[in-house]
């Protein structure tokens, strides 16, 4: 019998190593590894539909994140290819956000609405598309409104959540930097846990999405962003970032792994798994989705970029 290279790599996870310690079991039995569709296979290069159909065919892929459709023959064909793919579908808000530079936690109560009817669209969305849920992040703030801000942000996540309860679909917010790049509300560990803390009191079906891409940028590091975040996290991605003002890809660029002057490689992704199993985030039953967020810069090939992340989650993942 003939096996793939995956296969082959599965098995060797799987084997027993040596000098009687205990197995070494794969990745894929205490998470459904994913990765970002549009960020793997940048749609203004790449196109939707064959990039979706390359991971819908790659079964090192548990889970795949997708984000806005606006034809609608391609959104019925890639409903085709996640139905058939056994995939677990996520759907990723930022984009509908980002674009457009809607902010859910802006002061103006028209521009909060306008944030917010987008993101109950991406609800309904998301559950046509397969989805449980949808991710999104928080807006730009100002150090003088940023108590209103967060009001604000309060409001809209409340509604989004109780809209997407009614539909049996989950919300969760990703933290990132909030004072490098994107300048999000949410924003440190520490803030994060505080808005989902009080989110938790009137929404259970909330969440918090926790990127090691992101924790550089907010000047924390896997052990103290996990604790702070353990009673929230929902979800998580992995990648890198360059933190180094006037270096290439400075800010939330998530380049490769290996990148120059950027702050994450096989080490710390070792060091993100080892937390996450001394955390208690090893869960066969119900395993977290752990998504890949790399995207190649500049004239970079995909395919490669992609190879390079699986490479190093193998290495990182033996090694932890």
């Amino acid at each position: 019998m003939e096996y793939t290279w995956d296969e082959k790599i599965r098995e060797r996870e799987t084997a027993q190593e040596t000098g009687g310690k205990a197995m070494k079991e794969s990745i894929h039995k205490y998470f459904q590894v994913g990765t970002i569709l549009w960020m793997s296979y940048p749609p203004e290069r790449c196109g939707f539909l064959e990039p979706l159909r390359k991971i819908c065919c790659d079964d090192f892929f548990d889970a795949v994140e997708i984000t806005q459709i606006e034809d609608a023959s391609e959104r019925k064909k890639a409903k085709e290819l996640l139905a058939q793919s056994h995939l677990k579908v996520c759907y990723g808000a930022q984009p509908r956000l980002l674009g457009p530079k809607l902010n859910p936690n802006a002061i103006s109560e028209e521009e909060r609405k306008k944030a917010e009817k987008t993101l109950l669209e991406a609800v309904d969305e998301a559950k046509g598309l397969g989805a449980k849920g949808i991710a999104f992040l928080a807006g730009k703030w100002e150090k003088e409104t940023r108590e209103e801000a967060f009001s604000q942000l309060l409001k809209t996540t409340r509604n989004v959540c109780d809209y997407a309860a009614d539909r049996q679909m989950q919300v969760e917010l990703e933290v990132f930097d909030y004072d490098m790049d994107k300048a999000a509300l949410i924003g440190p560990a520490p803030y994060a846990a505080e808005f989902a803390a009080k989110m938790r009191t009137t929404n259970s079906n909330f969440g918090l999405m926790a990127d090691l891409s992101h924790f550089p940028t907010t000047y924390e590091n896997s052990r103290f962003v996990i604790q702070t975040l353990k009673p929230y996290i929902t979800h998580l991605h992995i990648g890198n970032a360059v933190v180094k003002k006037g270096c290439e890809a400075y800010g939330d660029q998530h380049p490769r792994f290996g990148f120059p002057e950027s702050e994450n490689d096989v080490e710390e992704l070792t060091d993100f798994f080892r937390v996450l199993r001394q955390e208690g985030f090893f869960r066969k039953e119900e395993p977290l989705v752990l998504s890949l967020e790399v995207k190649p810069w500049k004239d970079e090939e995909p395919d490669i970029i992609l190879a390079n992340t699986k490479r190093v989650i193998r290495r990182a993942w033996a090694l932890a």
